[in-house]
């Protein structure tokens, strides 16, 4: 007998997000789309921006926290004690990239379903294996990753809280631009071994229908959208479902302006699409540059060199682009002196204003599943795997890298308290770098601290 409508909208089902770089959920949209569609009661919470939901989670049959990312998932763990004080027959899943990476712990403190990949399947199914009275399973039926291929559905953002709320594009507006977020495709075809969409995905990637993505984008500008992410691990991961996709936004939007995220090996293989993106309104490309040690490049196997990077720069420069590199600075291989060739050539290449303050004291964060605990260097680096900071814990053999970069990050956290420039911030760091190796002479003096032209960012400083 198959469940009535009134049956399936009596089904309750909460679906939470911790934290999701400043941006409005699409984990939470999409999945409520697929679930209202079928007649659920959906509930959504970001706990980003909004109180704990403690109206809505008694009345919740499932409770399904949303972990695209790490500081998402630990914070999803600190709240679980809640569900299970005030709600302790709901059925509890954890769904998202960090979700299978992290089965073993996350089920040893009380989630019944982990789901992982493309999910929004899942939880549809999940919800009518519930509705349906079969939750004492002693192995979920829903796969814990699935790689199906999926007919997207417009995302729900209807209870979501408005974008005004989340993180904004600075240009030269002190008021900034209200930033919409997106998805065109998950996954990644490559096989970079620190990075944690590898161990779900394992070199695939997954379209989100082009149709799907302007709805989303044309319901988000209603909203107020004045600017558009798309968080696509690597935006031209599929060039020809991305460049028609940009083509047809600036085409009914011609005065919104996105930002997409292409890795260094993209950017020059695709170097003829790069004057499209700025034709069509990007104003800022992220790319995850991670070093400018070769060495340390091969080890991570992130298809590109130093030299790769300085052209990237230089014909981001000629278009237009805003580059916005990322970085791993410190790492069991760095040494003291190439932290301080990073700084250098930064300083050398006038990228001072684009590089966020804190991509200068990340440390790489190794998750259970990584490609990197496939080699000999690094698992002699490692100590043991920590649950609860859910990755392998290291330390430098050089302690003054450790030191340093304690140093950088508690740099960073002052002065970004007292709202300090990018600029200013950086010559902190600078003259940190120039102590720490006791030598005055190694970097040169910043010459000024005034801010140069403004370079466009997004808000939201973190990026793990």
């Amino acid at each position: 007998m198959h469940p009535t409508r009134n049956t399936l909208h009596s089904f309750n089902i909460l679906l939470i997000s911790t934290y999701e770089l400043g941006r409005q959920p699409f984990g939470l949209a999409s999945p409520a789309a697929w679930l209202r569609s079928e007649g659920f009661s959906v509930t959504c919470a970001d706990l980003a921006v909004d109180s704990f939901p403690i109206e809505a989670l008694p009345k919740a049959d499932l409770v399904a926290f949303y972990v695209p990312m790490h500081t998402a998932t630990r914070l999803a763990v600190q709240y679980l004690h809640h569900v299970r004080e005030l709600n302790p027959g709901a059925h509890v899943c954890f769904f998202g990239l960090y979700a299978p990476m992290n089965e073993v712990y996350l089920r040893r403190l009380g989630a019944e379903t982990i789901l992982g990949g493309e999910f929004e399947a899942g939880l549809v199914s999940l919800s009518y294996r519930l509705l349906n009275g079969n939750r004492n399973v002693v192995r979920q039926p829903e796969p814990l990753i699935s790689l199906d291929r999926q007919d997207f559905i417009v995302p729900d953002r209807d209870d979501l809280t408005d974008l005004s709320r989340y993180a904004r594009l600075r240009i030269n507006d002190s008021k900034g631009k209200v930033v919409g977020y997106t998805e065109a495709s998950r996954g990644c075809k490559h096989m970079c071994r620190h990075c944690p969409v590898v161990p779900v995905y394992n070199g695939r990637f997954r379209v989100v229908q082009a149709d799907v993505v302007l709805a989303d984008i044309r319901q988000q500008v209603a909203a107020g959208a004045e600017h558009i992410t798309f968080g696509d691990p690597d935006f031209f991961n599929g060039i020809g479902h991305a460049i028609p996709i940009v083509k047809a936004l600036h085409e009914n939007f011609p005065k919104l302006t996105y930002d997409v995220t292409v890795k260094i090996e993209h950017l020059l293989q695709y170097d003829n699409c790069l004057p499209v993106l700025k034709q069509t309104g990007c104003i800022l490309v992220t790319s995850a540059v991670e070093s400018i040690d070769d060495e340390i490049l091969t080890i991570l196997d992130k298809g590109h060199t130093r030299e790769d990077f300085i052209q990237v720069v230089e014909r981001c420069k000629q278009i237009g682009l805003t580059l916005n590199p990322t970085f791993i600075p410190f790492m069991p291989w760095t040494t003291l002196e190439g932290y301080h060739e990073l700084l250098l050539l930064l300083y050398e290449m006038d990228l001072v204003d684009h590089v966020s303050p804190i991509q200068l004291a990340i440390r790489l964060l190794i998750p259970e599943g990584s490609r990197l605990m496939e080699l000999p260097e690094t698992r002699k680096r490692v100590l043991s795997f920590n649950d609860e900071l859910l990755m392998y814990e290291w330390r430098h053999q050089d302690r003054c890298v450790d030191e340093l970069q304690a140093k950088v990050f508690s740099i960073v956290n002052a002065a970004n308290s007292r709202n300090a420039t990018r600029r200013e911030i950086f010559g902190e760091i600078w003259k940190e770098a120039n102590r720490t190796l006791d030598c005055d002479g190694l970097l040169p003096e910043m010459p000024d601290v005034r801010p140069r032209a403004t370079v466009p960012y997004l808000d939201e400083p973190w990026y793990c």
